[in-house]
């Protein structure tokens, strides 16, 4: 066993324990999908087999040096543009944006390997152009290249996932020495330009309220013929990023209403799930309900995906959460030792780029379900009902412990003799 289960024993734990709750709670969430399909053990049967698809992709990963990572740098970034350009023209579309491509049965989302490819690049380019007075200006610039590459593929199709991206490789630029300077002329950028990003984004997306009187009218007047429908479809398709305008707005409007609300006149009909997340948290008290009891998991909508961790909340209660919440920080907190022990720069930016990954979309997929962030639907990383997701993460794990078995380790200060100490004295 110990041949196979290589690597630092506590990313191992943290990994199957992250699984044991995924397995759990998957099962119990996805209970109306059992009900309407009339197999109820086939969504989590499904997971599980992910799960070790993912668990076995992991060992191949946690075998190959670290060090063979760096060469595969070019091949993933051209991987990945090519795979984000394609998902434009002949991607799935689900909830208004085109994110997945079908390659034969098997569903792939291009974000989810861009994610760790600009991981990877942004490390490959901050050890490269390591000096002893720190970075040298011109990594800034071509990560700034590499990023605006991925992150603008991906932003048009899902904000949330580019937002997380600059995020991590922010951290990771700072972790990097790169010049405080920098990193604060292009913190003030991003938000000058967010800025005028929500601007446009409320001045040209229509509100649910306008939508569902527009919807009404249109019903009204006429029934549309199918050259009509398919030209309103083609105007829509010209809009290009703003397609999605309309969906911004919304989630803008419902984190922002600070309105308080009789629960006899809350919007379940447009604010479903953030209702039914809420009475799941609300109802859990310390120790929850229990595994396999939530009420709530019938009625909110994605309970299996996004809004898992309110499931989570509701049958394990606080201390059940807080455990979660813990194991990611654990996460962290311990690949970041690993990191440290590198001699190298590249393994150590590499393995906390990845966890970066991991625990900041985590913590944004719990921030959204206990009403701290507006719905961005990024799934909890391990745990959630998930295809390409589930597989990419545990990658992400699998290259952890790569580091953590083959990375070039600092060379400690040896132990002082008893003669040396006397000398020294």
């Amino acid at each position: 066993m110990q041949n196979i289960f290589k690597g630092d024993g506590v990313i191992w734990i943290i990994f199957f324990l992250l699984c044991i709750v995924s397995v759990v709670e998957v099962y119990s969430a996805s209970a109306s999908l059992g009900y309407k399909s009339g197999n109820y053990w086939f969504a989590v049967t499904y997971h599980t087999a992910l799960l070790f698809v993912g668990l076995l992709f992991m060992i191949v990963v946690l075998n190959i040096p670290c060090r063979y990572f760096k060469a595969m740098t070019p091949v993933m970034f051209i991987l990945s543009v090519v795979l984000l350009v394609l998902v434009y023209f002949v991607g799935t579309k689900e909830n208004d944006a085109a994110r997945w491509l079908k390659i034969g049965f098997i569903p792939l989302q291009p974000s989810e390997i861009a994610k760790g490819t600009l991981v990877l690049t942004t490390a490959c380019i901050l050890s490269q152009l390591q000096t002893p007075e720190g970075v040298s200006p011109k990594a800034f610039k071509y990560i700034m290249g590499t990023s605006l590459a991925l992150i603008g593929l991906v932003l048009p199709e899902n904000f949330s996932t580019a937002a997380l991206m600059f995020l991590v490789v922010f951290i990771m630029m700072f972790i990097g020495r790169v010049p405080v300077k920098r990193l604060l002329g292009l913190f003030a950028s991003i938000v000058g330009m967010a800025v005028v990003f929500v601007m446009l984004v409320m001045l040209l997306g229509k509100s649910k309220t306008q939508l569902a009187d527009n919807a009404k009218s249109d019903a009204k007047e006429y029934v549309e013929t199918a050259d009509e429908q398919k030209e309103q479809e083609e105007q829509e398709e010209r809009k290009g990023i703003w397609h999605r305008a309309d969906v911004w707005k919304g989630r803008i409007e419902s984190f922002f209403d600070s309105k308080d609300v009789p629960p006899e006149k809350f919007d379940m009909d447009n604010k479903g799930q953030e209702g039914r997340a809420r009475i799941a948290i609300a109802s859990s008290r310390v120790i929850g309900v229990g595994p396999g009891n939530s009420i709530q998991r019938d009625l909110l909508p994605l309970a299996f995906s996004d809004f898992i961790f309110a499931i989570i909340f509701e049958e394990l209660g606080l201390l059940g959460a807080g455990f979660v919440a813990a194991l990611y920080i654990l996460l962290l907190f311990r690949t970041g030792i690993i990191a440290q022990k590198c001699e190298n720069t590249f393994p150590a930016l590499l393995a906390m780029g990845l966890a970066l990954m991991i625990v900041v979309q985590a913590l944004f997929n719990m921030a959204v379900a206990v009403g701290l962030a507006p719905v961005t639907g990024q799934p909890l990383p391990l745990i959630s009902k998930g295809g390409t997701s589930s597989i990419i993460n545990c990658i992400y794990i699998g290259v952890i412990l790569s580091v953590s078995r083959t990375a070039k380790r600092r060379m400690s200060t040896p132990p002082q003799t008893m003669e040396e100490k006397t000398i020294n004295a």
